[in-house]
């Protein structure tokens, strides 16, 4: 069976998250290199195995969040569709199950909050591993007159915690943000679609979602 560790080591999956990171760069997107996959996939892996999903379902969405973002290497602009497009052939290459090919593919497909949706477990856990990764060191850019919406949010975040209560009823983010380099209003101008995904992606798996910032409530 293949193993997220299998994946990880794959030269050519490296290449394309590389590549696709790269691109990003050139865009003026903050980072979305192994940092960021290593991160989503690790989140969503403890995610699942809180709640005591089968060891081989972590397993795979922990597949699903390192792989979610190589459709960047496209263009940003459909990158989920597109990359579980490119992960359908990576994974077919590497000799996967098809019925774990799928559960991986549908779960990149819909990470996005434009046009995706927690349609399983795993779909869920991705997103909020994913929407959830808000902090300071993902900013690239080192000229903070220039920065941008995202730049100042993502900058302005001192610390972000995501966990599971442990009656296994309750997902909470928290964030520490500093106001003076991004307001709650920005986070909320840009992320407010994505937090409401996080709540679709929490009832999926039988939880309430929570966002608190500086020990206030939010959602």
């Amino acid at each position: 069976m293949l193993t997220y560790e299998t994946v990880r080591s794959d030269s050519a999956i490296r290449t394309y998250i590389q590549r696709a990171d790269e691109s990003l760069v050139a865009l003026g997107f903050t980072e979305h290199s192994f940092a960021h996959v290593t991160h989503v996939a690790e989140t969503a892996g403890y995610i699942l195995e809180t709640l005591g999903y089968p060891e081989r379902t972590v397993e795979l969405v922990k597949i699903a969040g390192y792989l979610h973002d190589i459709g960047n290497l496209v263009n940003r602009i459909d990158h989920s569709q597109s990359g579980a497009v490119m992960a359908f052939r990576i994974l077919d290459r590497l000799q996967c199950d098809p019925a774990e090919i799928a559960t991986i593919v549908t779960a990149i497909g819909n990470h996005d909050e434009g046009t995706g949706l927690p349609v399983n477990a795993v779909a869920a856990a991705l997103i909020l591993a994913d929407k959830s990764d808000v902090r300071r060191s993902r900013v690239r850019n080192q000229d903070m007159t220039t920065f941008d919406i995202h730049d100042r949010v993502n900058y302005s975040v001192k610390k972000s915690q995501l966990k599971i209560n442990e009656e296994h009823s309750l997902i909470k983010l928290k964030l520490s943000v500093e106001t003076k380099y991004g307001s709650i209003m920005d986070y909320f101008e840009i992320f407010m679609q994505r937090m409401l995904l996080c709540r679709k992606a929490a009832e999926k798996l039988g939880l309430q979602f929570k966002l608190m910032i500086n020990e206030q409530q939010l959602i």
